[in-house]
């Protein structure tokens, strides 16, 4: 389902999309749009066509068929000065020096060599990477090269940030820095897209999202609505095992070993409540506790989708 964001609130719009790769059907009628200034997730496995829309979104490739607008421009490419893309593939000249890698990359997107490297210098210093400055590319770590690529990526200042995969390869101390750098993009004005296979970082960044497996969007949306999809999770313990109040707990509740767990009832909690204070079941513990994304995301997309990719099941 397509919650709408049209005309002046959406900076990317997407209407039935389609791709295919000789008999391999890559895309399949995605649908998608993205406010502007907001934080953007596209969620999904490996191989479920993340990046192909991506792709179609910035103009790299065009869809069989399926429209598509970029900041308001229905040419992808006529946006590409205000656009930063951090591909999957990451890509720098190894013999580039760190500064030069940045300015360059300001310098495909229109910005002028001067102002790159003048750019790149600060980029550093307020990172405290100033030591990098003059380090050609083949002597850094995968990841200080993903850092100045991703620091290319936002030199121009750009209205659109994308990034594919952003946060693959990267140890938890930088993935921690992206979080940060993504919220402060978006703070300052800029809409941020990214793909991602790990559930987590949707959750704690992600306004909105599209969860697509299989090359169709089985969800676009706000994150809450995604959980919303699901009821509240009631967790108990109590000191008696049995007892007439057994007869409250709804037919589908589930003894882990130490607590009952089961959903919400619609009616709420309050006729439980009652039968556990008037037959003495002796509560020790009571949570209602809200499903998270991963919930939400096997509820939606399904559990083969989540074991592709390694997020497993909820127990």
């Amino acid at each position: 389902m397509l919650q709408q964001v049209s005309g002046e609130g959406a900076a990317v719009e997407a209407r039935d999309l389609v791709k295919t790769f000789g008999d391999k059907l890559a895309v399949d009628g995605v649908s998608l749009a993205v406010p502007t200034g907001s934080i953007f997730g596209l969620l999904g496995p490996n191989g479920a066509g993340k990046t192909t829309t991506l792709r179609m979104l910035l103009g790299i490739i065009d869809p069989d068929s399926g429209t598509r607008s970029l900041l308001g421009r229905t040419n992808p490419l006529d946006a590409a000065s205000e656009v930063g893309y951090l591909p999957e593939e990451r890509g720098l000249y190894p013999a580039m020096v760190a500064r030069e890698a940045i300015a360059f990359m300001g310098a495909l997107r229109g910005l002028p060599i001067r102002e790159g490297r003048r750019r790149a210098v600060a980029m550093l210093a307020e990172r405290g990477l100033s030591e990098w400055e003059n380090k050609p590319i083949r002597t850094l770590s995968k990841g200080m090269a993903q850092t100045v690529q991703l620091l290319g990526t936002l030199i121009h200042h750009p209205r659109l940030i994308v990034l594919d995969e952003p946060f693959s390869g990267l140890d938890a101390i930088n993935q921690e820095k992206l979080e940060a750098l993504i919220r402060a993009e978006a703070a300052a004005g800029a809409t941020v897209i990214f793909s991602t296979h790990v559930i987590a970082h949707a959750e704690r960044l992600c306004e909105r999202i599209a969860i697509v497996a299989a090359g169709k969007v089985a969800f676009a949306g706000a994150v809450d609505a995604a959980r919303d999809r699901l009821r509240p999770i009631v967790r108990l313990q109590t000191r008696a095992e049995e007892g007439p109040w057994r007869s409250a707990l709804p037919h589908e509740a589930r003894w882990t070993g130490r607590e009952w767990r089961f959903e919400l009832p619609p009616e709420g909690p309050e006729p439980l409540l009652r039968a556990l204070l008037e037959h003495d079941a002796g509560i020790e513990t009571l949570s209602i506790e809200r499903p998270g994304l991963h919930d939400a995301f096997v509820a939606i997309a399904g559990a083969a989708a989540a074991e592709a990719m390694g997020q497993g099941v909820p127990a």
